[in-house]
């Protein structure tokens, strides 16, 4: 079985399976036609929670999870979802994991993303476990995260991890395979070369309209 990851813009990914089409963050994406089964949404950022674009690719049984936050942007089937649940659709497996900032405020005391406010994710699909960090820094919660196929990493700076950090988070978290996403003004070969030189990671630079595939 073969697990897709396409990277549609900045944070936004689609992850098909045989069975199942999922989105996450939808927003900055481009086109975007298949329709999704599970649409995961990890903050209420206008770069990552755009109700227009759900409204696009949504169906009359889509799931869509979303932090509290974000419910009242968002119309349709929601399910609320806080760090450290989970939830089970059809054969889809999400828990929901800490996303905030330790060292990046808005104003001293107020960071960008408070602890509690967003979410990462933890998707388990076809056997394959994919971790979508959402918007965050370096956080204690990333060491207990256990076995992931591919993670998907911020590593943009000002708002969320740096390439410093985040290839530190990476190595950390172990994944498999680990793909940067929200890079803002930072370079992902700068990342790769950080990874690769201290991991046995797998680090996959994917542009816009671009995939990866897992495959058993």
């Amino acid at each position: 079985m073969v697990v897709s990851i396409k990277c549609l813009a900045h944070a936004s990914f689609q992850i098909k399976s045989e069975r199942k089409i999922i989105y996450i963050d939808l927003a900055n994406s481009g086109e975007v036609s298949e329709k999704a089964d599970l649409i995961l949404v990890t903050h209420s950022h206008a770069d990552h929670c755009d109700p227009e674009k759900i409204n696009l690719v949504k169906k009359i049984d889509t799931v869509i999870v979303a932090p509290q936050d974000c419910i009242s942007k968002i119309v349709g089937r929601v399910k609320s979802i806080s760090s450290g649940e989970e939830l089970l659709i059809d054969d889809v497996r999400v828990r929901a994991i800490e996303a905030y900032n330790v060292t990046r405020f808005r104003s001293p005391g107020n960071p960008y993303h408070p602890k509690g406010s967003g979410v990462g994710y933890m998707i388990f699909v076809e056997g394959k476990t994919i971790y979508h960090a959402g918007d965050t820094d370096f956080i204690p919660e990333m060491r207990q995260l256990g076995h992931v196929d591919v993670a998907l990493l911020p590593t943009g700076d000002t708002y969320t991890m740096d390439n410093v950090e985040a290839a530190e988070a990476a190595i950390v978290i172990n994944p498999k395979n680990v793909i940067p996403m929200h890079c803002w003004s930072t370079t992902r070969e700068d990342f790769k070369e950080k990874v690769e030189a201290d991991s046995n990671i797998k680090v996959v630079l994917l542009r816009d309209g671009e995939e990866f595939q897992l495959k058993n």
